[in-house]
């Protein structure tokens, strides 16, 4: 008898082995926002107990991250809505340009991301114009900060190929390089406040560079999810004036071949306890709002977050 049920409890443990649901969200540089907000909706999906592990993965980025959902690597994944939008429609950029990605969902918009131009106070920077020539960190391969970069430079009449040297690292290796005076300047495009800017603003002084607002009125115009957005003076030591820039915005994502279910448990334990959700980050406490996290998403959303949505009551 001791021996059955010994094994009656075995299947009942394999039984809920099996009902467990593994989920893994791809970030980006455990330096930027990414990474932590990953981490913390993960935590809160598995302390929910909805039959649903996940864990998060450091990765290059929204690009990185879109390609690892396709490929089936990732369930979900951190993107910006700009790369989002270019990956589902498969133009824009070489990365997608006649390569659309139609499996990807939306699930939520979160905070702003902000287009950091950090350059050394000994560059000589003082305009984006300025970086002709100079050694410049545009960000990592498969990121959005290298089609940002790009994107910027194309507004003042420049490429890649003007400057002294196109560095394409992580923003952990660019901070470094920063610091070592083996570049001179660094484009980011991450969350207000960035713990891997700090940083660097305490060990190296720095100017934040800005984007003109005719040049932000004509990016805008030719690029519609970016937006004016100034970097308050005092965010990061050294940069004591406001700063104006562009900003897009970070989304959360899904793999289409998520069930409506999963997704729902999901949405329910990430967002379900607004007060826990925004204590991950001082960008989601900032700026997250569920009546905005449905609106203008630049791709379908998916038909678990449509549910979760509805019955709070942000979409009829």
């Amino acid at each position: 008898m001791r021996i059955r049920n010994a094994l009656l409890v075995g299947f009942a443990f394999l039984g809920l082995g099996l009902a467990q649901e593994f989920i893994t969200i791809g970030s980006g540089a455990t330096t930027g926002v990414y990474f932590p907000v990953a981490t913390g909706m993960a935590k809160l999906v598995n302390d929910a107990g909805v039959g649903i592990r996940a864990n998060a993965r450091s990765t290059g980025g929204s690009i990185a991250n879109i390609n690892a959902i396709a490929a089936g690597e990732f369930e979900m994944a951190l993107a910006q809505n700009d790369i989002a939008y270019y990956a589902f429609q498969g133009c824009c950029i070489t990365a997608f340009d006649g390569k659309p990605v139609k499996g990807i969902r939306a699930l939520a918009a979160l905070y702003p991301e902000v287009v950091h131009i950090v350059a050394r106070a000994d560059a000589g920077i003082r305009t984006v114009a300025d970086l002709k020539g100079k050694r410049v960190v545009v960000g990592d391969v498969g990121s959005g900060t290298e089609q940002n970069a790009r994107q910027i430079l194309e507004a003042y009449g420049l490429r890649f190929e003007d400057l002294g040297q196109a560095i394409r690292v992580s923003a952990t290796q660019g901070i470094q390089l920063m610091q070592d005076k083996r570049a001179d300047a660094l484009f980011y495009t991450v969350g207000l406040g960035a713990s891997a800017i700090q940083q660097l603003a305490l060990t190296t002084p720095i100017t934040l560079v800005a984007v003109d607002l005719g040049k932000i009125q004509a990016i805008a115009k030719k690029y519609p999810f970016y937006v004016g957005f100034n970097i308050p003076g005092g965010t990061y030591k050294g940069a004591e004036v406001t700063t104006p820039t562009v900003a897009v915005q970070a989304m959360l994502i899904a793999s289409e071949k998520l069930s409506a279910d999963t997704v729902y448990k999901f949405m329910k334990a990430v967002f379900g306890n607004q007060e826990a959700f925004k204590k991950i980050h001082p960008n989601l406490e900032r700026f997250f709002s569920l009546q905005k996290a449905a609106k203008g998403l630049p791709i379908p959303l998916h038909p678990g977050a449509e549910r979760f949505y509805k019955e709070i009551g942000v979409l009829k």
